[in-house]
Parts: structure tokens; C-alpha cells; sequence
């Protein structure tokens, strides 16, 4: 989908003077929802995957697919987090470190291991102290969402995540919840990332004034 670049920027009133919202800005608003789409379809369908295998034939072939998926989710959660907007800006560069440290994590353990990585995490908890940073970042997607929109799945993922993660680090829930939860989890972020993709645009762009002020203030 594109912006048409002929049409008149439209003039907001900002807290810190008027400000347009361009083609430019609705184009990266759009290239943000569309990464948390395919990021929450990837993710979805790794869940379905990893829930649904039967037998052990099964289950080699589909963590090696959910690999294949995280990859996905991976690299379209790194688009979204280069493209959200976020007044603080120490905020939003932490975000992308902590999913350049889970990315980097999830590569080295596939490289110096032959079990797929869901198997790797799943079996040894340990790397989600490596590998979790990536679902922080999300995280604070989450957060972030809930703060601006006021949504309830996003407020309900800001709270499930990390804790189905620290659960699972911990060793502290069975089997059977951390299925359920799990699926809880790749419903909600779907239905986030569906909610997205009908949300008017200006709201995701925020206050430019506001960016503005900050820029000012930190280069003085």
C-alpha cells in the first residue's frame, strides 16, 4: 500500500506549535502495523505449530518450521521497532537493544547446536536470559500500546508475557499452563495487530511538536 506524496499535508495543533503529518509519516505508520501483523501471523502460526505435533517425526519437522517462523517474527518485530513512534528516546533505543541481544542470543545457540531453537529454549530455560531480551522489546511494544490506546490485550500481554516467561525460567508452571497461556498470548497479539490495522493513522504518529522539542533540547 502506498501514499499518494501529491497530496496537502494535513496541520495538527502540538503542545509545542503546529506541526504536518506527510506522506512521508502515514507511509511509516503503515510499514509499522504491517511488521506487527506478520510478526503476530508468525508467531500464531508458530504456536499452532508447536501445540499441535503429534508424534516424533512430527515434532523434528515442525520445530525446524517454528525456526523458520521465529526467524520471520524476528526480523519483522526489528522493522516495527525501527518504525514505531516513542516520545522518549532512551526508550526506544533500548527496546532495539534488547532485541539486538535476543537476536543475537537465538543465533548463537542455533549455531552451536543441532536441536531446533524452540527445543533449545524449552528444554533449557537458562537462554531465555539471552533469547527473552527479544520478547522485552516486545514488551514494551505492549506497553508502550497500552500506555497511548488504553487497549486490554495490550495490557493483559504487558503482564502475561513476562510472566509466562519468568514462569518457564523458574520452573514454576506445568506443562499445561504454559500451553494455554501460550496460546492465550498469539491470540491477544493477534487480535492487537489486527485492531492496529484499522486504527486511524495520526494517533500512531503522536505529537511531532513534541519530538521536535526534544530534538531542540538535546541538541542545546
Amino acid at each position: 500500500m502506498t501514499i499518494d506524496s501529491n497530496i496537502t499535508p494535513e496541520v495538527y495543533q502540538g503542545q509545542f506549535g503546529d506541526f504536518q503529518i506527510t506522506a512521508s509519516d502515514r507511509q511509516g505508520v503503515i510499514i509499522y502495523r504491517s511488521a506487527l501483523t506478520i510478526a503476530a501471523l508468525c508467531f500464531g502460526a508458530g504456536t499452532v505449530a508447536v501445540l499441535s505435533h503429534i508424534d516424533t517425526i512430527a515434532k523434528i519437522q515442525t520445530l525446524d518450521l517454528v525456526t523458520w517462523l521465529y526467524i520471520g517474527f524476528s526480523i519483522a518485530l526489528g522493522i516495527a521497532l525501527a518504525t514505531i513512534h516513542i516520545y522518549l528516546g532512551i526508550l526506544h533505543r533500548t527496546l532495539q537493544i534488547f532485541w539486538a541481544i535476543g537476536c543475537a542470543s537465538a543465533l548463537g545457540l542455533a549455531s552451536q547446536n543441532q536441536l531446533p531453537l524452540a527445543e533449545i529454549v524449552y528444554r533449557q530455560p537458562a537462554t531465555l536470559l539471552g533469547v527473552g531480551f527479544t520478547f522485552a522489546a516486545l514488551t514494551g511494544i505492549f506497553f508502550k500500546e497500552a500506555f497511548c490506546f488504553n487497549r486490554f490485550e495490550t495490557k493483559l500481554l504487558t503482564v502475561l508475557v513476562p510472566g509466562l516467561l519468568l514462569g518457564h525460567l523458574a520452573n514454576l508452571l506445568p506443562q499445561n499452563v504454559e500451553a494455554i497461556l501460550l496460546a492465550i498470548w498469539a491470540g491477544l497479539f493477534l487480535v492487537f495487530a489486527l485492531r492496529k490495522d484499522f486504527q486511524n493513522i495520526p494517533p500512531d504518529i503522536g505529537d511531532k511538536s513534541v519530538f521536535a522539542y526534544l530534538k531542540s533540547k538535546a541538541s542545546e
